[in-house]
């Protein structure tokens, strides 16, 4: 089946979470898997189709996480949907530390270094630790449920989906492939020890080479 994305094509109800609380990743690849370009961003690498399905996305979206690094290397910054960063360092990224109080929160352990001072920059309602040593995720989707957060928005990096894969987390992947080959040794969207998710297509979208897929993880 070919679906082309445009103005009759609606987005928001074809992407829209079956139920609640549901957490998708969304992640970007070229064909031959890297998930950056010679920048080191997945931003070298997207594109207007990936674009306005990004954006739907987000509209979607209660909550949007993300790894405090990637955050870091994408140069996120306040946006209107709140911003969950996760690290074990506490580290919040320059671009996000005079946030509006609130739409910027952060998970993390009780032996991160940073701590004190992500409570300072966020507030100690904002900061929410999840484990000791690593974060616990299922706990954070949880506590996230708890605070009406429950249409929630993973937007990677790669160490960050593969530990919520790990944990089993993830109710559905989003997938772009692009129509390129970069070549080198650019990271996948998944990094971390091996994995075996089994997922089902739930439906895929074709503009000019680009596929735009929406996978549901073990079913």
């Amino acid at each position: 089946m070919r679906l082309l994305i445009g103005p009759d094509v609606g987005l928001a109800a074809l992407y829209a979470a079956p139920r609640t609380p549901w957490l998708r990743a969304n992640m970007i690849a070229t064909l031959d898997g890297a998930a950056s370009g010679e920048s080191g961003k997945s931003g070298s690498i997207n594109n207007a189709p990936d674009k306005r399905v990004f954006d739907t996305l987000r509209g979607l979206a209660d909550a949007i996480i993300v790894g405090a690094g990637t955050a870091r290397t994408e140069g996120y910054g306040p946006v209107d949907t709140p911003i969950v960063l996760v690290s074990r360092r506490s580290g919040v990224p320059d671009k996000l530390r005079g946030a509006p109080p609130g739409s910027v929160l952060m998970a993390t352990t009780a032996s991160a270094d940073g701590l004190a001072e992500a409570r300072r920059l966020l507030g100690d309602d904002h900061v929410l630790v999840l484990g000791d040593d690593e974060v616990d995720l299922a706990l954070l989707k949880e506590t996230l449920a708890g605070r009406g957060l429950v249409d929630l928005l993973s937007e990677g990096g790669p160490s960050l989906l593969g530990a919520m894969l790990q944990q089993g987390v993830v109710d559905e992947v989003t997938a772009t492939v692009v129509p390129r080959i970069v070549g080198g040794d650019h990271p996948r969207i998944v990094t971390g020890p091996p994995l075996d998710v089994p997922l089902s297509l739930q439906s895929l979208l074709e503009e000019d080479g680009t596929l735009l897929a929406r996978w549901f993880v073990g079913r």
